[in-house]
């Protein structure tokens, strides 16, 4: 690793992030969760979509894990989001989810997001195109009119009208598209009477989604992998929204897209999410009986699905395992490596934390850089370091249902 790359990575590490250049020079040492992802990533490659829930203290090292799962599918050519929960993006929202999926969607070597990188390398004369659009045209697509519609539209205006076909793309990412327009559109290519129903913004955008994974496979992808992280904030919504995004979790870790949909996903969450508010909060029963006293099919269903999340947040999550002694000399070993390459000196031992089962990684490596950079500006220092815990705050946060009118 070069001296640039060097000190990227500890400077990524000394804030928490978990840049590339971190998670290459520590690797997980989660093996069993990576063994359970590539199960996950080939059960999803053969036509059963579903997801992976992960749970770790702050600073257990999720979004670490996150990045290396992420580094392993793009590796063996997967198309892979990041999506963090938060005001912007709330679980609930499956128009923002998707929009945020979509932005931030790539494939190794690719620079624009991978959904229009996808319908730009698509050959249209070839199969995956006619077989793409016969699936969005079928009944068992479940796809608005639009779909098949755009994609016919597509391929008759990628040369010849650059900018529709830009408007297309858009649509496909999250975009709305003038009804009057596309109905102009497709009477130019021999369609006389096109019907076009109307469709509510969040059955709109899962269809969006099971389209665009169908079109990342038509262009050579295995399949989709959505990273969701953060999501204990749903603790701070209200009753109502912790309900729909149970019920969004379970969506996604159910594989409730459609047949042969490839889309992975993987949650990575708090692990005393379960016990200070399902539990804390009696969401298990509450949730429930009040959307059930609503006495309408829509609450009734959010209600079963809602049970559903919860029952995955207790009973499938795959906690992170504490570093091992083993794994924390291997990690003190190449971050002294690291730091002497990053400043150029010979970093001396320094003692850090003491070993517990409860110490963290991010606490043991914050400890460690610290200690170095104190010792480097002053070489007779003897540095201390004293680890204090800040509690997760799942008080209810109104403002994080309020957004921008945009």
């Amino acid at each position: 690793m070069s001296e640039l790359a060097a000190r990227r990575a500890i400077e990524a590490l000394r804030a928490g992030v978990p840049s590339r250049d971190a998670v290459a020079a520590l690797g997980s040492g989660q093996s069993a969760i990576e063994d359970r992802f590539q199960a996950l990533c080939e059960g999803v490659a053969g036509g059963a979509a579903s997801g992976l829930l992960l749970g770790g203290g702050f600073g257990a090292g999720k979004s670490h894990l996150l990045e290396h799962l992420a580094r392993m599918a793009l590796d063996g050519g997967w198309t892979v989001s990041r999506v963090v929960i938060s005001k912007e993006t709330p679980l609930y929202d499956p128009a923002k989810v998707f929009r945020a999926a979509a932005d931030s969607a790539l494939r190794a070597g690719q620079a624009r997001p991978a959904v229009i990188e996808a319908a730009m390398a698509l050959d249209l004369d070839g199969r995956a195109y006619a077989e793409l659009l016969r699936w969005a045209a079928s009944s068992g697509s479940e796809l608005n009119e639009r779909f098949p519609a755009t994609l016919a539209l597509f391929a008759h205006l990628r040369e010849r009208d650059a900018a529709f076909a830009e408007t297309i793309l858009r649509f496909w990412s999250g975009d709305p598209i003038a009804v009057p327009e596309l109905r102009r559109r497709l009477k130019e290519i021999g369609e006389q009477r096109p019907v076009l129903p109307p469709v509510a913004a969040a059955e709109l955008a899962r269809q969006r989604l099971r389209f665009a994974a169908r079109l990342l496979t038509a262009a050579g992808s295995p399949g989709w992998l959505v990273l969701f992280d953060e999501v204990e904030l749903i603790g701070r919504y209200s009753l109502l929204q912790r309900a729909r995004s149970y019920a969004e979790l379970a969506r996604w870790m159910r594989g409730e897209h459609g047949n042969g949909v490839p889309i992975a996903s993987v949650f990575a969450m708090t692990d005393d999410f379960e016990a200070e508010v399902i539990r804390s909060r009696n969401d298990q029963d509450l949730v429930p009986t009040k959307l059930r006293a609503k006495d309408t099919p829509e609450a009734t269903a959010l209600a079963a699905a809602a049970q559903v999340g919860m029952r995955i947040i207790d009973r499938e999550m795959h906690l992170l395992t504490p570093p091992d002694d083993v794994e924390l000399k291997q990690a003190y070993d190449r971050l002294r490596e690291l730091h002497g390459r990053a400043f150029g000196w010979q970093p001396p031992d320094v003692a850090g934390l003491e070993r517990l089962g409860a110490t963290r990684m991010r606490q043991y490596v914050r400890a460690w850089i610290n200690e170095w950079d104190l010792l480097r500006l002053d070489p007779g220092f003897r540095p201390e370091t004293e680890m204090v815990d800040v509690p997760s705050d799942y008080r209810e946060d109104p403002d994080l249902e309020r957004t921008d009118p945009e």
